[in-house]
């Protein structure tokens, strides 16, 4: 506990120094609103199944129909999802100047429905499916009743395509805007304060290095090991949602 307390101690002073301070979370921050990470044994949404056969581009145009039985259970199990305390949390710094922007590998819309308002989205969201054919696009709730009313659970354009959801799936690149966005807020940021995150998946891990290189500070909340551990200026292991309220607490000192 004392490492904890010491830990986020820490955190708040490298916080209330820097002029520019990015957030970049991962599957972690949502695990309190009951969404599951990707790599938890047992739990993790990858400890079953192959990613590369049902998450690949390859396989929405192979077989759409195994896709969509995977990620139509990803969409029941976003479907009223609400935004935790640790999302709060950042909105608060936000709010309070001590946060610029965050960038988020997630594509579960929590940080939007908590009120960030300068966030990148580098692995797309779940709110728009497109077709591919020609264009169109369609919003989540339409998705999921096209989703339930077809026989073979794909959700269709009207052309009778099958749609994709407005995600990064493996084989697929960034979206340009988007990952150009993250790497300059990491390059001018004085603290990147990584939550949630793994730091293992490309490119999105090579932030935390970009902002080492340009003389800021690498901060790491998340449960379990990373690259940065020994790098980092500081590491907690503790739960996200605490070490959040206590950085807000321990910026009103």
């Amino acid at each position: 506990m004392a490492r904890s307390l010491s830990g986020v101690a820490a955190l708040a002073d490298l916080v209330r120094d820097a002029r520019r301070v990015v957030a970049l979370t991962g599957a972690g921050i949502s695990v309190p609103s009951g969404i599951p990470d990707f790599r938890s044994p047992g739990t993790g949404l990858w400890a079953n199944v192959d990613p590369m056969e049902v998450a690949h581009i390859d396989a929405w145009r192979r077989d759409p129909e195994r896709f969509w039985q995977f990620y139509g259970h990803r969409f029941h199990a976003l479907e009223g999802k609400e935004p935790n305390a640790a999302h709060a949390a950042l909105v608060e710094l936000e709010r309070r100047g001590h946060l610029q922007a965050v960038v988020t590998q997630n594509i579960d819309m929590l940080h939007r429905k908590a009120g960030t308002s300068e966030l990148v989205e580098v692995h797309g969201s779940i709110e728009t499916s497109s077709c591919l054919a020609d264009r169109s696009r369609y919003p989540l709730a339409e998705v999921r009743e096209r989703l339930a009313g077809d026989p073979l659970g794909i959700p269709r354009c009207d052309c009778g395509r099958p749609l994709k959801p407005d995600v990064v799936l493996f084989g697929e690149w960034l979206p340009e805007a988007a990952i150009d966005r993250a790497f300059a807020l990491a390059a001018d940021a004085d603290v990147l304060l990584c939550v949630g995150s793994s730091l293992e998946v490309h490119p999105v891990a090579q932030l935390p290095g970009v902002t080492h290189a340009a003389g800021g500070a690498v901060a790491v909340v998340t449960q379990g090991p990373t690259p940065w551990d020994e790098r980092a200026a500081v590491k907690l292991d503790g739960d996200v949602v605490a070490v959040l309220e206590a950085l807000v607490a321990a910026l009103d000192d």
